[in-house]
């Protein structure tokens, strides 16, 4: 007999007198990969292409089955492949989490798909819910698996083939409403010649309600490590001056104000983003920005903007976003009559992004290439190339 064929029936016999071991390797491999892969980007890569291939595998193992019992004469107990199953949810969960909790603006509709996600890992991990509560359910089961799919493109898309935000989610989204369709078809009590045009139906409205979605929708591997909002900034250095929290009319409309952000992305990744600058909930500008990823500490980047309304008083927000609409960020600030000159902050004290070092220091200068216009802009808003620099604090929502 093959020795691989010796392998494998030991395998399932231990898996038979065990039935936790595979379940206990898929949490302990799960963990390691929460724990390692915000430290090791070219290990994340990995844990990317093992995901991809373990994808490839779900989607034939009824077929592969089958094919083995022809061939050999035996099948591969069902139990078996339901635990590997879910050892790659468990895998593909805990791999997906630590970059999607970075990416999260915890006060915005993002903090519900990532809670989501969060409790799907939950389920995955106890096998009263996974066994007896989720796989008995085959359409629920379908639509775990797609919900779990479509969070681990997110992520692996960039990482691997250097697919921008936007069209990673795009592909993502895709994917995901092909495979609704088997759940779908289960769901609809309709005459089967109708069965099919329904589900159809239903994958477009999916699809329509996934791209209206994708603001709640946290850019997995694109985080603000830096942001600031200020009335200076050393553009040799790349430095803001104190941060403005409030600041009066008058001083507002003499100076102007920049948005100062640096923005974490995987190495050769190149993004195209917009810093969105919005008064009392309306958009007043948007103003492109170009960056690319691999630097630890952040790709930096600024906007300048100088021309304001005669009024401008009230809530503003600056937030940065892919050209496919998610959030990255947001930067907020007041402008009010009673604010004092000095109502200003320090710049807060450096956190190193995942894996960065505390020691580095990026000597290039910065790059300036020519100021883009803000939307209707008397004056224009000017866009200096990004360029990074050494670790800073993730910014609060």
């Amino acid at each position: 007999m093959p020795i691989w064929k010796t392998l494998l029936l030991r395998l399932i016999a231990l898996a038979q007198r065990y039935p936790g071991t595979i379940a206990v390797f898929g949490f302990i491999s799960g963990i390691v990969s929460f724990v390692t892969v915000d430290r090791h980007e070219a290990f994340a890569r990995v844990i990317a292409i093992v995901m991809l291939v373990s994808w490839a595998w779900l989607m034939i193992e009824q077929a592969l089955r089958k094919r083995i019992a022809q061939r050999f004469g035996w099948t591969i107990p069902v139990p078996v492949l339901r635990y590997v199953t879910q050892m790659i949810h468990q895998e593909g969960l805990f791999f997906v989490l630590p970059f999607l909790y970075t990416a999260t603006t915890w006060n915005s509709g993002q903090a519900l798909f990532t809670g989501l996600l969060g409790t799907a890992a939950l389920i995955a991990l106890v096998d009263p819910l996974y066994f007896k509560w989720l796989s008995t359910r085959r359409w629920l089961f379908l639509t775990f698996h797609t919900f779990t799919l479509f969070a681990v493109l997110l992520t692996a898309l960039p990482l691997i083939l250097r697919v921008p935000t936007g069209d990673s989610y795009k592909l993502a989204l895709g994917v995901a409403v092909l495979l609704s369709f088997p759940t779908l078809s289960e769901l609809l009590s309709v005459e089967a010649r109708w069965r099919k045009w329904a589900a159809v139906g239903l994958m477009a409205a999916l699809g329509s309600a996934g791209w209206l979605a994708r603001p709640w929708v946290p850019p997995a591997t694109l985080w603000l490590t830096e942001v600031a909002i200020s009335t200076e900034l050393d553009r040799s250095k790349m430095e803001t001056g104190h941060r403005v929290q409030s600041i009066r009319p008058e001083q507002l409309h003499a100076r102007g104000l920049y948005a100062y952000t640096a923005i974490n992305a995987p190495l050769g990744l190149r993004e195209h983003i917009y810093h969105v600058w919005m008064h009392n909930g309306r958009e007043v500008d948007r103003i492109a920005l170009d960056i690319r990823g691999g630097r630890k500490e952040g790709y930096r980047a600024w906007t300048h903007k100088q021309n304001f309304p005669a009024d401008p008083r009230g809530r503003w927000q600056v937030k940065v976003i892919t050209d496919a609409g998610q959030m990255i960020g947001t930067l907020r600030f007041r402008v009010e009559n009673d604010a004092p000159d000095a109502q200003v902050q320090p710049p807060e004290p450096a956190r190193p992004a995942p894996g960065a070092d505390p020691t580095h220091a990026d000597e290039s200068a910065a790059d300036e290439p020519a100021a883009a216009p803000g939307a209707g802009a008397a004056l224009p808003a000017e866009r200096p190339g990004p360029q990074p620099e050494a670790p800073a604090p993730s910014p609060g929502p």
